[in-house]
């Protein structure tokens, strides 16, 4: 799950598209919905330390890569500022735990790194450790700055009019936290904002919230879907959006529709879970297509992005095959994760940088792969299922009690 109310937390934000297709959740920074395959059972404690945690394996078991481990040190490292100050809500760790390891990250020789995780941190697992990972990444569609022919799908900035208000019909006693997103109407009632099909017909044309305009109808809604991307221009230029804010309508995963329709499968006539099957559907049957997607009424609005990479919702860039999101409550922000999956790819040093909307519960786990081709065909397709080990400062399990 990279950067996403108006960002509710992933930071987008961050989803595999298979995962992205088929939650219901609202997405905001880091905020990825979930898989179309059943993932693991999750715990229903409230956080970490109270579902409980334990000794895993030594982490100079685990064999950690040289190149692997590097990447994950500057992550790390580039996380420091979040690990030594905000509290943590999985109640495993101390802003002070991580100050020791934080104040040697920069010297430390990179091409010695594996040493330095078994230097500083121990292994912990978290409940039973079985996890189960999914993928995310940033897409890069056609698209252009301006409007001309080819590139008609306009890419819209937050508008003025989107905020917070009480419908009439919620009673004073029920308002309470946050008001939900909404919009003043002409009588200056607070009604639902636009949705998806609201938009698409065309209700913010001419009011100048366009920041860009996409070629492809189908891409710049998985781009959507994910959060954060790039538009690649026709003169050669790329331009990152990020998230910026959310209509505040309920996310529909149409991979999870299509499943319930049986259009997903191996039989004639179905197509594979992935998102790279879900398009394909879309694009051999547009009108259908066009209205599936409709279905998902949440509609995400972008800012233009300068700088290196997406960022994540602590703040800091999240980084291909090193960045992993996570539930905070049960894996503290910026700690190094290692997972042992069933798929080669995703097994290795993650550290935990974002967050997203289905990553609930303790060992679930969505890995970011980055841009391009291979992110897309990775991320689009992993589900993969094993262990997960956090590597928490020592001393960690001593002052929890654990064995």
């Amino acid at each position: 799950m990279i950067a996403q109310v108006l960002r509710q937390p992933r930071s987008w934000a961050v989803l595999s598209a298979v995962a992205l297709l088929a939650a219901c959740v609202s997405m905001v920074p880091g905020t990825r919905p979930g898989p179309a395959t059943t993932p693991a059972p999750t715990s229903t404690a409230a956080s970490a330390a109270l579902l409980g945690v334990a000794r895993g394996a030594p982490i100079a078991s685990f064999g950690l890569l040289p190149r692997d481990s590097a990447a994950a040190l500057d992550a790390f490292e580039a996380s420091c500022g979040v690990l030594t100050s905000r509290a943590d809500e999985s109640g495993l760790t101390r802003p002070a735990d991580w100050n020791f390891a934080c104040a040697n990250a920069p010297g430390w020789p990179r091409d010695r790194a594996a040493g330095f995780f078994d230097t500083y941190f121990e292994p912990v697992r978290v409940g039973t450790g079985a996890a189960y990972d999914t993928g995310y990444f940033e897409p890069e569609i056609a698209g252009s700055r301006t409007r001309r022919a080819g590139y008609t799908v306009p890419v819209y900035a937050v508008p003025p009019d989107l905020i917070r208000c009480w419908r009439d019909n919620v009673p004073q006693s029920e308002r309470t936290g946050r008001a939900p997103l909404g919009r003043y109407d002409q009588r200056g009632a607070c009604v639902e904002y636009y949705d998806r099909t609201q938009i698409e017909n065309g209700a913010l044309e001419g009011r100048g919230l366009e920041i860009g305009w996409a070629a492809d109808a189908a891409e710049f809604f998985f781009l959507q879907v994910q959060g954060s991307g790039r538009l690649l221009t026709p003169d050669g230029e790329v331009i990152r959006i990020g998230y910026a804010g959310q209509n505040g309508h309920s996310y529909t995963g149409i991979g999870g529709l299509m499943r319930e329709r049986g259009l997903i499968g191996s039989g004639p006539g179905q197509y594979s879970g992935s998102m790279q099957g879900i398009l394909q559907y879309i694009r051999e049957r547009p009108s259908d297509g066009a209205d599936l997607m409709r279905e998902n009424a949440s509609w995400v609005f972008f800012r233009v992005v300068e700088g290196d990479g997406p960022i994540g919702s602590i703040g800091v860039p999240v980084r291909g095959e090193s960045s992993v999101a996570v539930d905070p409550k049960f894996v503290p922000y910026g700690a190094p994760v290692f997972l042992s999956t069933d798929r080669e790819e995703a097994r290795g040093l993650w550290v935990a940088q974002d967050t997203g909307g289905a990553i609930r519960g303790a060992n679930r786990f969505d890995t970011f792969w980055g841009a391009g081709t291979r992110a897309r065909e990775v991320a689009g397709g992993m589900a993969a299922r094993g262990q997960a080990t956090l590597f928490l400062p020592r001393g960690t399990l001593e002052r929890l009690g654990a064995e």
